[in-house]
Parts: C-alpha cells; structure tokens; sequence
C-alpha cells in the first residue's frame, strides 16, 4: 500500500479523498491555485504545492506541474478525483511513464470512453443496448443537420468528449437546429478543446439510472446496485438517490450485468460508472461509461456500508477486490443533494460572495456532509459554485427524505445566494414524494416546487409577515438593556387610543407585496392587496410556531444577509423585506437587464456596434463557472456599443452594453 498520495484536485472532492486516506494511515499532498491558498483541502493535507494561477487552465488542469509536484514530494501515486485530470488519458499515461500510479483506469480504457461517439461503436459490439442516434465521423454540419431529420425530433446533441451537460443541447424543431449547433459546439470546444458532435434521439420522459461498476487488476468486476439521477438542471444532477424507486432485482441484475460487460470491454480497473436511459416500458440504453469515481458516490457507500475511496486505493495498489457480486448487500435507502451558490429562482444562474456564515446540519448516523469550503472562504467565479453534498440516509425512502428535509432546514449559509430552499422544496413537494421522476422533472413540476401559485402565496405572505414581525420582536427585546418585559424593548407597535400596525413591504414569490400587520389580542391580523388574514404564532429561537386557518405547523426560520427563509412541512418560502424607496435606486429595468447578472467572461458578441434589433434578440454571450449565459435585448432598439470584448473578464452587475430602446 502506498505511503502517501498526492490528490490532484481540490475543494470537497479533495477532502473526501483525504479523510479516508488519513483514515488508513496514508500521508496526502494537496495542490492548489491563488484562489485556494486558504482553502480546506490545503489545510487538511500534510503537505501543498503551489500550481498557479486562479484559472483551472493554468493550474489544475497542467498535468507537468502535478507530477513535478508529485515527484517532489515522494508520492507514490496520484488521485485525480473526479473532473479536471480524472479522465485524461495523457496525462494517466504520464503518470506511468514516470513511476507514478494514476488511481484510476489504464489510459487505454479513458480513451475508449473519452469519445461518446467512439464508446457507442463498442457497446454495439460487445451488445449493450444502444439509444438510436448518429456516432459518426463526417462532423459536418448538414450531416448532423441530417441524420437529425432522419430520426425525427426532438433531439440531443452531446459533445463527443463532453460531461456535466457542458456542450449538450435538446432541440425540439428543426428551425432551432442550427442555433443549438453553434451554441453546443461552442461549449465543447471551450470546456473540452473538442467540438465534435453525435445526435441521439431524445426520449422524452426517461430516467437516468446508473450503475456503479468496480473492477480489479484480476479481472474481477462486479456491480454496486444503481443509483437513480434523474432530478436534473442543465443536464446537470441536482438530486441523486440509491436504491432507485421502483427498482426490481431482476432489472438490476440485467442492467448491473450490462454495466459490468460495458467495462469489461475495455479492460476496465478501479471504480467507474455506466450511466443509462431507463424508458418508461422498462428498456435501458447505455448512454455513456464516467471513468472516474462519481461525485454522488457517497449514496452507494451508505446503502452497501463500502467506503469506495479506499477500494479505489486498494485496487490501484494491485489488490484483488474485497467482495464478490453475491456479496454485495443493499441496506435502507439513501438521498444526496448538492447545495450549490446559486439562484433558482433566475434559472439558476450561478452566484458569487463570501461565506460569512456557515452552518452545516450536524452530521450523525443518517447525515453526512461532503465539503471543501468554510466559514469566511469565497466563492469564486473559477470553479464550480458547490458549497457542500448533503447526503441522508435511513431504513426506507420515505424516512431518508425526511432526514434530507430537516437537515436542509437546518443548513445556515449567509453572504450568497443558494439553492436550499429549492432544494427544500424539491425533496417535499409530492411527485418526488410518490418517484414520478423522469430527467424532465424540475421543468415538469415547476409549480409545486417553486409555490409560484396565487393560493401558495396567500398562505406565504401572511406566515412570512408574521415570521418578519416576530423576529424583528426578538431583536429589539434582545437589544434592550431593560430586559424583556420593558415597555422599550417590547416592538409590539403600541400607541395611545391607535391600533397597533406595523407596515412594511415584502419581496415574495418574484414580486413586492405592501403588508399590514395589525397586532389584536387574540394575535395579527395580516392584510395585504385588499385581503385580511387572522393568524398567529410563536418564535423561540429560529422555531417557528404558526397557527393559520385553524392549522398550527412547526418550522424553521432561517435569516441571513440575503433575507429570510420558512421552512414548513409544505415547503420553504424565501422573502426579504424591501428598505422603503428613498428615490436613491435605480427604478430603470431595461437597464438592470444589460449589466453582467455574475462574475464572468465575455464569450462573444452577437450583433455589431448599431444594430437595430427586436426585443429578445440575442446580444453577447458570457461565460462563468462552466455555464453560458446569453444576454438578450430587453426590448426593441438599438444596440450603440459594447463595453467589452470576448475574453474580457467582467465583474457581476457592471453594464455590458449601451443600449437604446425604440419609441413607443
């Protein structure tokens, strides 16, 4: 076994290694960059080398530096984690070459896979079912416009050398096939250096089920039951879960079967993952093989009590695998959500800023949480924005979800936006609850996961008006040095022969609401738009007490800088209050819609300096954490010029453009 190990990557993924790492006695050099000088995974590691720049191009992705780095520090191997180096075969073969053992497959096995369109030609032949689709080499564009037409749409293009939905796009029709082209061959070449394309056709409500495949030196290999993905944004996996709903043990043993002679074909070692479309008639096609440790790995180690890091070490160091395939048992049901700097609500835009206050769920027997960040680090635009894997677990689906649902009420983080109260909102919401699940779910069930209904809202504001009211209550009785019973500290909005109103206006559901809170005695009266609503409550520290409509529900109230969050059994509901207009703000809309919504890079321009354009008409492209975001006029004019060119760096809220709009 190997004494120490240098781990190529960074943040959580380069943790989790770490911890099982130090767990068996192995020493572990971590690498980093000048936006992770500070970082967690450089303070776990018993040693650190510097690599670069911030920019993943001049640091982690320099596979020279890693092995002068590697060499440097006498580690015997290097774990590449998943992304970055993980599957580049170069730079495993490089590893070889220089005495080095890359913990991962051979470099034969990487290129096998490392083209979709290449890895499908051998599922063909070794007779894993294929989705119909085009893998072929004449990357023109009229014959991938062609073979489009011939399977009939909608369909998916995909990068050949892609992963994580980058240079991935469905198009529905064929007057949006071109645009979709450009667009997909742009991302790949820009996250891959690799603009090839194949065309499948799109199943329109399939499940992503995977299969966690493990093989050893021997020639040993065997399956680890699969795992359900099928809770997706961008193509990117939101919710993963293990066992998946519905899953009988004859369908697992075909397609663990199947999984297995994929990676067999290819004389596969160490941990991989075979990723399949699971149509509603029960028919699964092989979709694509990840050479690499998944990063929703941690629900397979919860359901099979398997620590797969260590089995990834153990195989790399010439040992055969612990268990044969009858072996293996699957115990209770496990849910993994990926908490990430994000804004669901603007169609989860990536978000920037500091963590100045982070507080996990605490970990026990049934949560575990993966993270590379801490109090005080930033989140920046170079890397992925994931803050933390919250992964449950417990004896049956139903109790797992709930374990997710109070330890995301209990998840703190203050300084950016997140997507827990999606997250919240997602995993309560009843078509999850009942596995209705399909790759289209989010878009499917916007309504009930987003609460953006008029009869949601009428039950939101006056719970988030009272949540307001009572926590501002407990402020002021904490800051008055009389003590709370004080006629001073009391906030209770008391006046002589008046009754007692507060007033204010709270930004809910997209929209600002003006609401008056009346205070009678037997609790508040809340109105707003004309509608009066009884209800009362109790807060106690952050819980939450709320009697409305005879219905008395117990919940969390979360507050950070970016506002407030209720957390109740039917859901979460995110509000702020607005600070009264004092003419100060910038009450232009169409001008907000022209500034940089993050940090990022500009991509390229779509229109020339004086372009007379329609409303929507695309202007400029930017690009920031591996996402691309379009900017679209915000109504009919003229576009009279760019303050920018592609490849400038720009930070989030500076305006990208000038523009005017037509008369009227």
């Amino acid at each position: 076994m190997f004494s120490k190990i240098l781990i190529a990557n960074r943040g959580e993924i380069a943790c989790r290694i770490m911890r099982t790492a130090h767990s068996m006695g192995i020493a572990t050099v971590a690498v980093y960059s000048d936006a992770d000088a500070g970082a967690l995974h450089v303070k776990l590691a018993d040693e650190a080398v510097y690599l670069g720049p911030a920019p993943a191009r001049d640091s982690y992705l320099v596979g020279e530096k890693i092995l002068a780095a590697a060499q440097t520090t006498g580690a015997q191997a290097v774990h590449p984690g998943y992304g970055f180096l993980s599957e580049n075969a170069d730079f495993a073969r490089a590893c070889e070459e220089q005495g080095i053992t890359f913990v991962g497959p051979p470099a034969s096995a990487i290129e096998a896979m490392g083209s979709k369109s290449a890895a499908k030609r051998i599922m063909e032949q070794a007779g894993v079912p294929l989705v119909p689709g085009y893998h072929g080499e004449d990357q023109s564009d009229a014959t991938l416009h062609s073979a489009a037409l011939e399977m009939g749409y909608p369909v998916l293009l995909k990068a050949t050398a892609g992963g994580g939905g980058k240079g991935m796009r469905q198009v529905w029709s064929d007057e949006d096939f071109d645009e979709a082209l450009i667009a997909a061959r742009r991302e790949a070449s820009a996250s891959f250096g690799d603009d090839r394309m194949l065309v499948e056709k799109y199943l329109t409500k399939p499940r992503h089920v995977e299969i966690q495949v493990f093989f050893d030196s021997q020639q040993n290999g065997i399956y680890l039951a699969e795992r359900d993905c099928s809770v997706q944004r961008r193509h990117q996996k939101v919710i993963e879960e293990a066992p998946a709903p519905g899953m009988t043990p004859a369908l697992r043993q075909q397609m663990g079967e199947a999984a297995v002679t994929a990676a067999a074909a290819i004389d596969y070692r160490g941990a991989g993952t075979v990723e399949f479309l699971l149509d509603e008639d029960g028919s699964f096609y092989f979709m694509e093989m990840n050479t690499r440790l998944q990063v929703e790995h941690p629900v397979t180690e919860l359901i099979t009590g398997l620590d797969l890091v260590q089995w990834q070490l153990q195989v790399a160091a010439g040992a055969p695998l612990p268990i044969a395939q009858e072996e293996v048992e699957i115990h209770g049901h496990a849910v993994e959500a990926r908490v990430y700097a994000e804004d669901a609500d603007n169609d989860f835009l990536p978000a920037t800023g500091t963590l100045e206050f982070l507080q996990p769920p605490d970990e026990s027997r049934y949560v575990r949480v993966d993270t590379g960040v801490q109090q005080g680090d930033e989140i920046s635009v170079y890397y992925d924005p994931m803050i933390a894997k919250l992964i449950t677990w417990d004896e049956s689906r139903e109790r797992a979800l709930q374990r997710m649902a109070t330890a995301l009420a209990n998840y703190r983080v203050g300084g950016t936006t997140t997507n827990i109260d999606f997250l919240y909102n997602l995993v309560t919401c009843k078509p999850f609850i009942e596995a209705e699940l399909d790759t289209g779910f989010i878009e499917s069930h916007r309504r009930e996961i987003f609460h953006d209904t008029a009869l949601d809202l009428e039950q939101q504001l006056p719970q988030a008006a009272l949540a307001l009211l009572l926590h501002r209550q407990q402020q002021e009785n904490q800051a008055c040095d009389e003590g709370p019973l004080s006629p001073w500290g009391c906030g209770d909005a008391w006046r002589m022969n008046q009754p007692a109103v507060h007033r204010f206006v709270l930004h809910c559901q997209q929209a600002d609401h003006e609401i008056t809170v009346e205070q009678v005695y037997a609790g508040y009266h809340v109105t707003s738009g004309g509608r009066t609503t009884p209800i009362n409550g109790e807060l106690v520290g952050d819980s939450l007490t709320v009697e409305l409509y005879g219905h008395r529900q117990r919940g969390t109230l979360a507050h950070t800088e970016q506002g407030f969050t209720l957390y109740l059994p039917q859901g979460a509901s995110h509000f702020h209050q607005v600070p009264p207009d004092t003419g100060e703000s910038d009450a232009n809309t169409a001008a907000s819609q022209l500034c940089a919504p993050m940090n990022g890079t500009i991509v390229t321009l779509l229109v020339k300096a004086g372009a007379i354009v329609e409303a929507d008409t695309p202007l400029l492209i930017m690009e920031a954490m591996k996402m691309e975001h379009t900017l679209r006029a915000p109504s009919a004019g003229t576009v009279e010029s760019f303050y920018f060119e592609p490849g400038d760096l720009v930070d989030g809220g500076v305006e990208l453009l000038s523009f005017t709009a037509a008369e009227d």
